[in-house]
């Protein structure tokens, strides 16, 4: 009960899986950072360091923009929501073309580290999601009085 005697708001149950799915990447991505900069260092000395790290920063970018854009708008409309997420979706592949066009001609980092430390960021935090999605209690209705 808050303090005018009306009960407390229950939270979003979206939301609940929309924060499982972000903490779940989080934790991925800074496992990811830990063990690419080590693989990337064994692998291919300095440059592996970092091709795992821009590969990490690159996967944030992804996975992020899609669960971050999800969970601001889930309680909008869904036209917002899709006009938010479809522009997320633009943002970042803008952003990967400019990355990748900047790291062209470039030789400080491994090409080889940044595409696997991105792919397998990429690949499971899409797992991840899954298991949120698929983990998460949501209601198929609201009960009366909600």
């Amino acid at each position: 009960m808050t303090a005018a005697g009306a009960p407390a708001p229950r939270p979003d149950p979206v939301d609940g899986v929309f924060r499982a799915a972000l903490r779940g990447m989080l934790a991925l991505l800074a496992a990811l950072t830990v063990l690419g900069v080590g693989v990337g260092y064994a692998v291919a000395g300095t440059p592996g360091v970092w091709g795992a790290l821009i590969g990490v920063g690159l996967a944030l970018v992804f996975s992020g923009t899609t669960v971050v854009s999800m969970l601001v708008t889930s309680g909008s409309s869904p036209t917002k929501m899709a006009a938010v997420v479809l522009g997320a979706w633009l943002g970042k592949f803008v952003v990967l073309i400019a990355v990748l066009a900047v790291l062209r001609g470039q030789d400080f980092y491994s090409r080889g580290v940044l595409a696997a430390v991105l792919i397998a960021g990429v690949i499971g935090s899409a797992a991840l999601d899954l298991r949120a999605v698929n983990a998460g209690r949501v209601p198929y209705v609201t009960p009366p009085g909600d």
